[in-house]
């Protein structure tokens, strides 16, 4: 009794483990999902650093680095939209000042 007990808690905990990184990602799927990429990068960055402990895993790591790359790519598309609306309506103001 006491060993089914111990290795039930034993399998408990190692399943958790191997859930946590499905945990951050699905997390991150959702704040991508609602825009907040910051965060989805964040999350998405600390579940490929548990994948990274696990050697077992390298199909959920390869889709957590895609998805850094196309996160990472559209926040810096979107740095750059806002600086070209800055320096356009910077351009207007000085057109309409001259």
């Amino acid at each position: 009794m006491i060993a089914v007990i111990i290795a039930s808690i034993i399998s408990s905990l190692f399943l958790k483990k191997r859930n946590l990184p499905v945990e951050l990602f699905v997390e991150g799927l959702k704040y991508e999902n609602s825009g907040h990429f910051e965060e989805a990068i964040i999350n998405y960055e600390n579940a490929l650093d548990v994948v990274k402990k696990n050697r077992f895993q390298s199909n959920m790591k390869n889709k957590i680095i895609q998805k850094l790359k196309v996160l990472n790519t559209i926040i810096e598309y979107k740095k750059s939209l806002l600086f070209t609306r800055r320096i356009t309506t910077i351009d207007k103001v000085v057109e309409k000042t001259a």
